[in-house]
């Protein structure tokens, strides 16, 4: 089941990469032109989004045309030689930098060489069929992105998102275990989590932009696009919670002067708060506000007793941090499953 649900994803990029190679071969073959630089064109400007078709074939075409004009030019002088190759491959990528054309630095390359073997006569014509194809390829995939089973990332992101809160919550559970000495897991493991938390949470950025890009091309309406904006909204809250997660991981907290009660507290709030992550139906708010108070309490005593203390401290105890990025951490699952509601 999981191996059809994968393939069901990777699939529409597959039909549409299919379709546009040959809807660009057959306009190439009812015109008489070599399909071959068309249809690499249509393969390498079939992106994740419209937007991005578009803004990478912009690129892409003028990068074509100089490599064509290389090869045009060496094939001339050079005739079908290895110093011909060479010196269209490099003035290519020399020129595609220096104007920065980066993304259609591999397309431009492949057919300045590839054109070195098949112009044999009418070097001219060759060069404006060339970019005949080229256009061929631009507009064919283009087109059959914006109508051909259009991108939807929503699903994908929800599952990220799932997978985000399962990850963030045995991030907490590990961070206040180690803090308290209630395990007997080293450091790395805490780090093992918190980077594969910012590698998920960065998976999801990017198909939110993508979902992003693809609404000005087909918008979200009614319930889709509200839909979108609760995933975001939460993605949001969820990176919030994983900057405390991290300023936690990368403070010392020894010495700390909690009593074995609020320990206790601290712990049992910490774990309660994994919970409700890992399973929201798990969520009670009325036990979460009552922790949430539980901790502000502490907070604001361990504050009190700083300010009392007649030594000015360069920097926040290590208590007062603890507390603070707890506190945090729980008004922003607060917020996040108020706004599910």
């Amino acid at each position: 089941m999981k191996v059809f649900k994968h393939f069901k994803l990777v699939g529409n990029r597959i039909v549409k990469t299919g379709l546009s190679i040959f809807i660009t071969a057959w306009i190439c073959v009812l015109l008489d032109w070599p399909p071959v630089f068309a249809v690499i064109t249509a393969i390498v400007t079939l992106e994740p989004t419209v937007t991005n078709s578009i803004q990478k074939g912009l690129i892409r075409f003028p990068a074509s045309a100089i490599g064509s004009a290389y090869a045009v030019l060496f094939i001339s002088l050079f005739g079908n030689s290895p110093i011909t190759y060479t010196l269209a491959a490099v003035f290519t990528i020399a020129t595609c930098v220096r104007l920065k054309l980066h993304t259609g630095l591999f397309v431009a390359t492949l057919t300045s060489v590839a054109m070195v073997e098949v112009i044999h006569t009418n070097i001219l014509v060759a060069f404006f069929i060339r970019l005949g194809t080229t256009t061929v390829g631009l507009i064919v995939s283009t087109v059959v992105n914006l109508f051909v089973l259009p991108p939807d990332y929503t699903k994908a992101i929800t599952k990220k998102l799932r997978a985000i809160e399962h990850t963030t919550a045995v991030t907490i559970e590990k961070s206040f275990a180690g803090i308290f000495r209630q395990d007997n897991q080293d450091d790395t493991i805490e780090q093992e989590l918190y980077d594969q938390l910012a590698d998920t949470i960065q998976q999801t950025e990017t198909l939110a932009r993508f979902q992003r890009e693809e609404t000005r091309y087909h918008p979200l309406v009614g319930k889709e696009k509200t839909e979108f904006q609760r995933l975001q909204y939460q993605l949001i809250r969820l990176q919030q919670i994983h900057y405390h997660i991290g300023n936690l991981n990368y403070s010392v907290f020894k010495n700390t002067k909690f009593t074995a009660s609020e320990q206790r507290i601290i712990l049992d709030a910490a774990y309660s708060l994994a919970r409700s992550l890992k399973q929201r139906i798990t969520y009670d708010e009325a036990v979460h506000k009552g922790y949430l108070n539980q901790l502000t309490d502490i907070f604001w005593a361990d504050s009190e007793d700083m300010a009392k203390s007649k030594q000015t401290p360069n920097r926040f105890p290590p208590d007062v941090i603890m507390l603070y990025e707890l506190v945090s951490i729980y008004n922003l699952v607060e917020r996040y499953y108020n706004n599910l509601s």
